[in-house]
């Protein structure tokens, strides 16, 4: 990050005793009068670093406060006392980094993957503060249901068996050659991946296997409309392996005045492989009115 941003480690308190880490970017200077905090959540078996490449173009940009923050489970946050998760229980997490970071003025938020289900959990749950407060929404590589998605065989059985076992790490069990071929398209930089893969293989199987079901199971379907006359913009890749484009396309027509950008050849990491691109959208969301 540039010298001339500064950034402090914040500890949210979310619900049931979880405290979340956070990192709050700000611009030389004071923030843009009127501007919006951007509040950037990140994807399953990922942590806030993921958003670090976006938060950097974008604050080179334009002077605005950032907000990224670990998901319960993830990086350096604290499970608290659940052990299962659900996708609206991260959305009251999201609520509770808001509240801490962000209790008043206009909000843009963003979410990556698991991050992007848990800004449409979060508009089903809260849909008066994003109608009221929210100025923009980035909807990156992510989905409102996963309906249609083939089942792999022993896949859930694997999952149930890998959520209790919280000592263990993914990259024991799986090849960092798959998880790059899972996660990136063509032609990646290879410092992108080996930071992603080093974090995803870092990743307890525990944190893996207690989220599955709960994506399996994610419909937000019905929170699309919360969004209506909300600025929001869809961002896929035609590489994408584990958001394909058919569900990008399905939250675009379910947004009515969404911006839906489709980027050929880019797979699901578009924080890393689409850089500019996902930043203009947020810079688009930031200058809002």
């Amino acid at each position: 990050m540039s010298a001339r941003t500064t950034e402090r480690t914040l500890s949210v308190l979310a619900p049931h005793g979880a405290t979340l880490a956070a990192t709050e970017y700000l611009p030389a200077g004071d923030p843009d009068e009127g501007a919006p905090t951007v509040v950037l959540a990140h994807g399953w078996t990922l942590a806030r670093a993921s958003w670090e490449p976006v938060v950097r173009e974008l604050l080179s940009h334009r002077a605005v406060r950032v907000v990224t923050y670990d998901q319960r489970g993830h990086g350096r946050s604290t499970w608290g006392s659940v052990r299962s998760q659900s996708i609206r229980a991260l959305a009251d997490d999201l609520a509770a980094v808001v509240q801490a970071v962000a209790p008043t003025g206009p909000l843009v938020l963003g979410g990556h993957s698991m991050g992007g289900m848990t800004v449409l959990a979060y508009a089903g749950r809260h849909p008066s503060v994003v109608r009221d407060r929210v100025r923009g929404v980035a909807l990156v590589s992510t989905t409102a249901t996963v309906e249609g998605r083939p089942e792999v065989r022993g896949e859930a059985l694997a999952m149930a068996v890998a959520a209790r076992v919280p000592l263990l790490r993914m990259g024991m069990f799986v090849p960092r050659s798959v998880l790059r071929n899972l996660n990136f398209g063509e032609n990646p930089d290879r410092t992108h991946v080996r930071s992603t893969v080093r974090t995803i293989a870092s990743t307890s199987l525990a944190t893996t296997g207690r989220y599955f079901a709960s994506i399996r199971d994610h419909d937000e379907t019905e929170a699309l409309a919360v969004l209506d006359g909300v600025p929001t913009h869809v961002l896929v890749g035609t590489k994408d392996r584990l958001t394909p484009v058919r569900w990008a396309r399905s939250l675009h027509d379910g947004i009515p005045g969404s911006r839906l950008t489709v980027l050929p050849g880019k797979g699901h990491m578009l924080t890393h492989e689409a850089t500019d691109t996902v930043a203009d959208a947020l810079i688009d969301l930031v200058d809002a009115r």
